[in-house]
């Protein structure tokens, strides 16, 4: 019986324990609530928007405007036609890369 009237102690120090703890998160509460206001509204965040496919294009090529101005180069426009090598200096810096292949290829066998 003894070990009864230990539990039965215990049982209503724990209920007086999640009575305090209740009080406490209340006070809590109020004070999330008070500062909330102060904060100028709500504690939560608002859902985002969702933006279209074409939206999101837009806004992206705008900014490769934005971006192009900023390297100087007009309104995304080219800067002009692109350079190309001739065959022959094509062939030249083949060969060249060939003959540094050779190289290191015989470096490496020695």
């Amino acid at each position: 019986m003894t070990k009864l009237k230990g539990l039965v102690s215990m049982v209503s120090e724990l209920r007086a324990e999640r009575t305090n703890l209740v009080n406490q998160l209340r006070h809590v509460d109020a004070a999330l609530s008070v500062l909330g206001k102060l904060s100028g509204g709500s504690s939560y965040t608002s859902p985002r928007r969702t933006l279209s496919a074409a939206g999101r294009r837009r806004i992206s090529l705008a900014q490769k405007v934005r971006w192009a101005k900023q390297a100087g180069k007009g309104q995304g426009a080219a800067a002009g036609p692109k350079r190309k090598l001739s065959v022959a200096a094509r062939r030249r810096i083949a060969a060249a890369q060939r003959a540094r292949w050779a190289r290191f290829r015989a470096q490496k066998k020695s």
